[in-house]
């Protein structure tokens, strides 16, 4: 029998090789496994990043403040919709700084305050734009365990509308006091005309009575006014709606108003046909007073007062009153709407109006869901639009 020595070590070395072959082999599927789960968890962690990241983006843009974050840098890392919103920003912002990015010195200035005081609260900020804005900033420094600061936080909160409101209750209460002051003066004076024997001349007394009376009810009418437009801008009033004949009600409004177109030697003239609004009476009645009494006041002494009215679709009327006056100043045409506004202060006042009629008529129609305007040409008077919705069939029965 052949010796075989030889062979076992021959098995030995191919059982070595192959254990070393298989090894490796495992080795490289290991490695490459680990490789594998190195990445996917690197993959699952940028994506739980992002994802984090992208509910922070949602979270920071449903806030109704403005939200703006800084690094260390003062380089901006995060701003929100409402803060794009606020200051018209189209472009990517990150990476900028606020000067860079806004252009605000005074935005700068409050980052550089910030690090210094590390907190900074109801900073009233007007930005530099064409429109008038006033805007309130909350700032803090975002700090780390020792002390340092990492970045800092601004929110912003949209103050434009509480200052506007806040001037026109100035505006308000000014005009008010003033309206007020005027015929409350001239009731003083002559009372205490009279009372220091004015009385005893019948001529003068009667003279300064009338005078009396006339502002009495100025104030009363101012009075009544105020209460009006305070009902109708607090939604208070309530409408009576009804089918409303245009033609009928402004042919009785002409009769209210016939003694002082008279005394004007002033034409009041009606061009509206079978035409039905669907309205309050007694507020149309006051709309329709106001314009055709202002038109007689401001147009030209001799002229026309003209009302007319057309249907502009199936829902809606518009009515014009029209006078042949002066006319309005194009720059006041958007004003005389306002409270208390008057394009010739010292004629309005003698005409004994209270600066509230248009103001009133505005509120009116915009409680029927219509609008109102005013067009006028230099020399050729002002007519004044409105809007009202259409009485159907159905609701004339």
């Amino acid at each position: 029998m052949t010796p075989m020595w030889w062979l076992w070590p021959t098995i030995l070395v191919g059982s070595l090789t192959g254990l070393h072959f298989w090894w490796r082999a495992k080795y490289r599927a290991l490695e490459h496994r680990t490789n594998t789960d190195l990445t996917t968890c690197q993959q699952r962690q940028e994506q739980g990043t992002q994802d984090m990241q992208a509910q922070q983006q949602v979270i920071f843009n449903s806030m109704l403040e403005g939200l703006l974050l800084l690094d260390r840098q003062r380089k901006i890392t995060l701003v929100n919709r409402t803060f794009e919103s606020l200051f018209q920003t189209k472009s990517d912002l990150r990476g900028k700084t606020v000067m860079e990015a806004l252009r605000q010195h005074e935005l700068a200035d409050l980052v550089a305050r910030v690090e210094k005081e590390r907190q900074v609260f109801n900073f009233e900020l007007k930005p530099v734009d064409r429109h008038e804005r006033w805007l309130q900033v909350n700032a803090a420094a975002i700090t780390n365990a020792s002390g340092g600061i990492e970045g800092t936080i601004l929110v912003f909160h949209d103050l434009t509308r509480l200052k506007q409101l806040e001037r026109q209750r100035e505006e308000f209460v000014a005009n008010v006091s003033h309206e007020l002051r005027t015929p409350l003066s001239l009731i003083k004076g002559y009372v205490e005309t009279l009372l220091d024997g004015a009385k005893e001349n019948p001529e003068v007394a009667d003279k300064f009575l009338k005078t009396i009376e006339r502002n009495t009810r100025r104030l009363d009418l101012l009075i009544q006014d105020l209460l009006t437009i305070s009902a109708l801008e607090s939604g208070r009033l309530k409408l009576e709606l009804q089918p409303v004949k245009l033609r009928a009600l402004t042919e009785k409004v002409f009769n209210d108003l016939s003694t002082k177109a008279e005394a004007r030697n002033v034409r009041l003239a009606c061009e509206i046909s079978d035409l039905t609004a669907h309205a309050d009476v007694n507020r149309l009645d006051q709309v329709m007073a106001n314009l055709v009494d202002n038109a007689i006041k401001y147009g030209r002494t001799g002229g026309v007062v003209m009302v007319t009215a057309k249907s502009l679709s199936p829902e809606q009327i518009e009515v014009c009153v029209q006078d042949d006056g002066q006319g309005i100043p194009v720059e006041s045409l958007e004003r005389v709407f306002e409270r208390f506004y008057r394009v010739d202060k010292a004629r309005s006042r003698d005409q004994g109006g209270t600066g509230l009629g248009l103001a009133i008529v505005k509120h009116i129609v915009q409680s029927h869901g219509g609008k109102v305007w005013a067009r006028s040409e230099a020399g050729k008077g002002a007519g004044f639009y409105f809007t009202l919705p259409v009485a159907h069939a159905e609701a004339t029965h």
